[in-house]
């Protein structure tokens, strides 16, 4: 198959995005559709990590076909777990670097628990967005070997069981923070200090059991891509609407069963942003692939999509680097970000969530930048 522009973009356009969302100036000054849910529903960012996951998807029907070619299965499951565990590796490395933390005045090594500065043992979070992207593709890539051809029937069924699973040993209100299973798996496998600790208890948003029906949307990924394998153009585009229409309007119709939640993954918020995902990549193709229209800004998300992995790594290395710099400003501390962001873009008149959007962008851009200067040189990195 020839190599999609319309995939490459995607994948760019879902990376750049997820940059956007989780680097603002502020958090205190975030427009509201560019911060999650606070529990049930949807929001701009809360499409971003399973578009991605689907993008994931997209590239294993390219990608797991040539393991075989030639190849032996055995060389193909150490193909998939080398991968699986590398990005799961990396996920997990990145949440302990910079390994190092400020507790008051002191810089200190972080331990695998430590007492923070509010006197709280925390620990260091085992999982993650990029291990939750490892797990969901090692296990996909498993299903969709032993069953090529009954991908879209094996991603319903995981989704069906794992809302069994919330219903059968959840308690109370099986969807409430408190209610749902997950969070006592996560307790007992990982630790409390283990855990992410933003929602005001110990809680992980990407923890083992919302992990399940992740593998489902990145199969449903799968799925679509050999539609743009298989098919003629005209086909294509037909299959990519109809089926991204069905997938929305069932997620949709199952939220008031099964709410959409991003935080516990639930299979209506799987099939809804799958929908939506289905029909953003068919204008797409429509457009970039078939019509071989040449917009400037696509040249710009390409490069994101061709170094994905690297740049999306990058942006989280590179505001914890910088956070070990502390330095005495007007009577507290301050570290590089929080200074620029502070003394220029907190500054911009109007909504104080201009101020912290446009640092997003600008730091969005940069990032372009050198994803097109690898672009342009030829350097990729690849797991």
């Amino acid at each position: 198959m020839k190599r999609s522009l319309a995939l490459d973009v995607f994948r760019g356009l879902t990376v750049a995005f997820m940059i956007l969302v989780n680097n603002p100036g502020s958090w205190s000054a975030v427009f509201s559709p560019l911060g999650h849910a606070d529990w049930h529903g949807l929001t701009f960012a809360d499409l971003v990590f399973p578009f991605f996951l689907f993008a994931v998807g997209n590239a294993q029907s390219i990608v797991l076909p040539k393991f075989l070619e030639g190849h032996t299965s055995q060389y193909y499951f150490k193909k998939v777990l080398i991968r699986t565990f590398f990005i799961f590796s990396i996920g997990f490395l990145l949440s302990w670097y910079p390994f190092l933390t400020w507790v008051q005045k002191d810089l200190q090594f972080k331990a695998w628990t430590w007492i923070n500065s509010e006197g709280v043992q925390v620990g260091i979070r085992v999982m993650g967005v990029l291990q939750r992207i490892a797990l969901a593709y090692g296990f996909s890539a498993l299903i969709t070997y032993f069953f090529p051809r009954k991908v879209l029937t094996v991603s319903l069924v995981i989704l069906a069981l794992y809302w069994g699973l919330c219903v059968a040993f959840g308690t109370g209100d099986v969807y409430s923070l408190e209610g749902w299973f997950g969070v006592g798996v996560d307790r007992l496998i990982l630790g409390q200090s283990h855990l992410y600790q933003g929602e005001g208890v110990p809680f992980d948003p990407e923890g083992i059991m919302s992990t399940i029906p992740s593998v489902a949307q990145v199969m449903l990924g799968y799925w679509i891509g050999r539609i743009l394998i298989a098919y003629n153009p005209r086909r294509t585009i037909k299959a990519l609407i109809k089926r991204g229409f069905i997938l929305f309007s069932l997620g949709c119709l199952w939220h008031f069963l099964h709410p959409i939640n991003k935080k516990i993954w639930t299979g209506s918020y799987v099939l809804v942003t799958t929908g939506l995902a289905i029909l953003v990549l068919a204008i797409l193709v429509k457009c970039l692939d078939q019509k071989r229209l040449n917009w400037r800004w696509t040249r710009f998300f390409e490069a994101f999509g061709k170094n994905p992995l690297f740049i999306f790594v990058l942006s989280g290395i590179v505001p914890k680097t910088l956070s070990l710099i502390r330095f005495k400003f007007q009577d507290d501390y301050s570290t590089p970000f929080v200074w620029i962001y502070e003394n220029a873009f907190a500054h911009f008149p109007g909504h104080p969530g201009m101020g912290s959007l446009l640092f997003s962008l600008t730091l969005v851009c940069l990032y372009g930048l050198l994803a097109m200067w690898l672009d342009r040189k030829r350097i990729y990195f690849r797991v």
